[in-house]
């Protein structure tokens, strides 16, 4: 019989996780952050040849996007592991706490961390852009972050999976590698179909199915040239749901793993 998950407790995890991460050094990549716009801001009039302002928006959006992905990966995919190789996960588990509550307590304080980190680093860039005289459409750029912050949270699902049954660093290889295939996808079902190859089209549109499609949280390109160019509010619906599903349905494959676990 499964235990109904109780949102006090899943809150006393998540607060956990929040607290252990943030002080765990994560806020120097704000400060990395600001000091690597800083030096652009200064460097790109010499060598950009009057592209800096469309430059120093695609090194900050994709600054954001990048530091998301390294916490995301490198801390989600210890979340459990880690607990399991110090075998302090037995205390957790002997607790009034269920595994489900445990797996989706770790996911939130992950997450949280996350999304403050992706607001104060886009803060940071909306100060500096200003700054420098930057023209920019603030209503496109908080989408790309709130979209940037979706693919962080189901990139911390996609860990959790992995780290619940294989060792760290297999966890973040893995991880890492569903990131890259998952940005390639609809790249992939293009090649499916300009290849003659039956055997071929099919493992392509496997892999579509079942790798979750990235570029869809992917505003970051359109925020670059203005609001104009995003997608139309029911498929920017769409594309929320799909994450949120998503992340869902790997949570749900965690706890099924981690629940068989034997400890």
């Amino acid at each position: 019989m499964v235990k109904p998950m109780v949102l006090s407790r899943i809150g006393v995890i998540a607060r956990t996780v929040f607290l252990e991460v943030i002080r765990d050094r994560i806020l120097y990549l704000v400060a990395l952050f600001a000091l690597l716009l800083v030096i652009a801001r200064v460097l790109l009039p010499d060598i950009s040849a009057g592209a800096e302002n469309k430059i120093l928006m695609d090194l900050g959006l994709a600054s954001i996007h990048l530091l998301s992905v390294v916490v995301a990966v490198f801390v989600g995919t210890g979340l459990i592991n880690k607990e399991i190789e110090k075998r302090t996960v037995l205390v957790l588990i002997a607790k009034p706490v269920s595994r489900a509550e445990f797996i989706v307590g770790k996911h939130l304080g992950l997450t949280a961390v996350l999304a403050v980190l992706i607001a104060a680093l886009g803060a940071i860039f909306v100060l500096v852009l200003a700054a420098s005289g930057v023209p920019f459409s603030l209503g496109s750029l908080v989408l790309a972050l709130l979209f940037t912050t979706l693919e962080a949270a189901l990139l911390v699902a996609v860990a959790i999976v992995f780290g619940v049954f294989t060792s760290s660093l297999l966890a973040t290889m893995l991880t890492f590698a569903v990131y890259l295939m998952g940005h390639l996808s609809q790249d992939l079902v293009a090649f499916g179909k300009l290849s003659e190859t039956p055997a071929v089209q099919r493992l392509t549109n496997v892999l579509y199915l079942v790798l979750p499609d990235l570029e869809r949280l992917n505003l970051r390109n359109a925020a670059a040239y203005g609001i104009e160019l995003l997608p139309t509010p029911p498929e920017l619906f769409g594309h929320a749901l799909y994450g949120l599903l998503y992340t869902a349905l790997l949570l749900s494959v965690s706890i099924l793993i981690f629940s068989r676990r034997q400890f």
